[in-house]
């Protein structure tokens, strides 16, 4: 679902430049949970914006179920995350103005959907991720941890087969940073969504089928957690030589 083939991020040039992501090699498959760690700025939110089309890669290839993004044009690019990409922000990035079901109907409205089957949609979407009630509420009458499903459930409206998440858990305490998590891999085994999601938190990653560590823009290592759900690993267990890195 999601390939990146030696990529290269860079920003500036000649002795100012500075390499986001350098020679990263990756795939992702369809109903994959793939958990990204790292000391921060060592380019893990970058990766997830080439992934999404949000940026393009000053070298390699990034494709999307099979499509080159260096191919297509900034509408295509659009269109894409509309009807194939998620996005799932660390700030959100709900509209307050809206609510919660507007949030979720906004993606297929956009695409030229009419208001009433967007609706329907929209309100399913809501049910799959846990609410079900008060879909007409605005963004700042849900806690923390319902705001975060709320921008899920528009992450995931229609038939989008990529989920990317930016620290989905960052702002949230322990037992809804739980749920958003168990929503995200069940999302991963139950509907074939390929997930990718930035965390520091190693309790988090364990519920992924692989974490991908990255220092310095490059791929260290990878592994396949082995921990079950109730467990909380450290970032010891997960990556000895990483250890004293991988901090907030």
């Amino acid at each position: 679902m999601l390939q990146f083939l030696d990529v290269v991020k860079s920003y500036g040039s000649g002795s100012t430049e500075v390499r986001a992501v350098t020679d990263v090699t990756l795939s992702v498959a369809p109903g994959e949970f793939v958990a990204v760690m790292g000391p921060s700025g060592c380019g893990k939110s970058t990766l997830l914006h080439l992934a999404g089309a949000l940026e393009q890669p000053s070298a390699g290839r990034v494709l999307v179920n099979g499509k080159d993004l260096a191919e297509m044009t900034a509408p295509q690019h659009a269109e894409l995350r509309r009807n194939d990409v998620g996005y799932v922000f660390q700030a959100l990035n709900l509209i307050p103005a809206l609510t919660a079901v507007e949030n979720v109907m906004l993606p297929l409205e956009l695409d030229g959907m009419a208001t009433k089957q967007a609706r329907v949609h929209a309100t399913e979407a809501l049910a799959r991720v846990g609410l079900s009630h008060h879909v007409d509420r605005y963004p700042d009458d849900f806690s923390g941890g319902q705001r975060q499903r709320i921008a899920i459930a528009r992450a995931v409206i229609g038939d989008r087969r990529l989920l990317l998440a930016d620290e989905p858990t960052g702002a949230l305490d322990t037992v809804n940073g739980d749920q958003v998590v168990e929503l995200l891999s069940d999302l991963a085994r139950n509907r074939g969504v390929a997930v990718v999601m930035v965390t520091h938190d190693p309790r988090f990653a364990s519920w992924a089928d692989r974490v991908v560590f990255i220092r310095d823009g490059r791929i260290v290592d990878e592994t396949a957690p082995v921990f079950s759900d109730s467990d909380a690993p450290s970032v010891a267990d997960l990556a000895p030589d990483l250890a004293p890195e991988v901090v907030r």
